[in-house]
């Protein structure tokens, strides 16, 4: 079935609101280890909201969703395609986005496969809100490379922070405080880690949704330029903490969720 061919909502589509014992079960997993993907997407599922879905049937819905459904583009795909992007120019979207994957150990296709460790995909519904919550992973990194926050624990947090301001999901706001506060008990930190995730939240409020750009379009855009187009402030007290942080001994890199890898 083609995209555009499928149902807007399945009728078998649950939305069943905020379910604590599962947030937390899964939350404790991903203190464990913040690496462990796949209880994001628990933990996104069961929180999940009408106010996350009806944002979804709006934007598919609208001519730029339409449009998208149209062209029937494979993201993770072109993403990953770094010989398209290799006659970018150096301060281009696509230049940095290659060179944080390429730091990170990343690929846009190994999201997908975390996300399908919690629900293959015919265990999804097959509809359009479906195709929606896919693109929202499918730029998660993108996100990253054009905010600025990094993959350390807090400007994961921070992102999620941007992430909950555009998207409404429950779940994601929860990670983003617990994260910080995980990270506050693991370091002792007096850095403004709470403050640094309510500035991603101000920040998101603030900029264009970003899972509703032109992908292809904003890889070839120079990275200044896209972030003054769609928005973007820049995350002035995360970058504070970093120094904080850095200042008072703890590696940012090494910083976890929880406090078993930091021992």
């Amino acid at each position: 079935m083609a995209l555009i061919d499928r149902p807007l909502v399945a009728d078998t589509r649950e939305l069943t609101g905020f379910q604590p014992r599962k947030v937390l079960y899964h939350f404790g997993k991903l203190v464990e280890d913040k690496e462990d993907t796949e209880q994001v997407f628990h933990i996104i599922e069961a929180t999940k909201g009408k106010k996350s879905v009806r944002q979804a049937w709006d934007f598919v819905q609208s001519p730029e969703g339409q449009h998208f459904l149209k062209t029937e583009v494979d993201i993770p795909s072109m993403l990953d395609d770094h010989d398209r992007w290799a006659d970018l120019p150096e301060n281009s979207v696509g230049k940095h986005y290659m060179a944080f994957m390429k730091r990170e150990g990343l690929t846009a296709a190994g999201l997908v496969a975390e996300s399908h460790k919690w629900a293959p995909p015919e265990r999804l519904p097959q509809d359009l809100t479906q195709w929606y919550f896919d693109r929202l992973r499918d730029t998660h990194d993108l996100f990253h490379v054009l905010t600025g926050y990094g993959r350390d624990a807090l400007g994961e947090a921070c992102l999620l922070g941007f992430s909950y301001a555009q998207n409404h999901n429950r779940g994601v706001q929860f990670i983003a405080f617990a994260g910080a506060r995980q990270i506050k008990k693991v370091s002792g930190t007096k850095a403004p880690l709470y403050a640094a995730v309510r500035e991603g939240q101000r920040l998101g409020r603030a900029a264009k949704k970003l899972a509703h750009m032109d992908v292809e379009a904003v890889m070839r855009e120079d990275i200044g330029e896209a972030r003054t187009r769609l928005g973007i402030g820049k995350p002035e007290i995360y970058r504070e903490c970093l120094r904080i942080l850095e200042a008072e001994g703890n590696v940012t890199a090494e910083l976890t969720l929880g406090s078993a890898k930091a021992a």
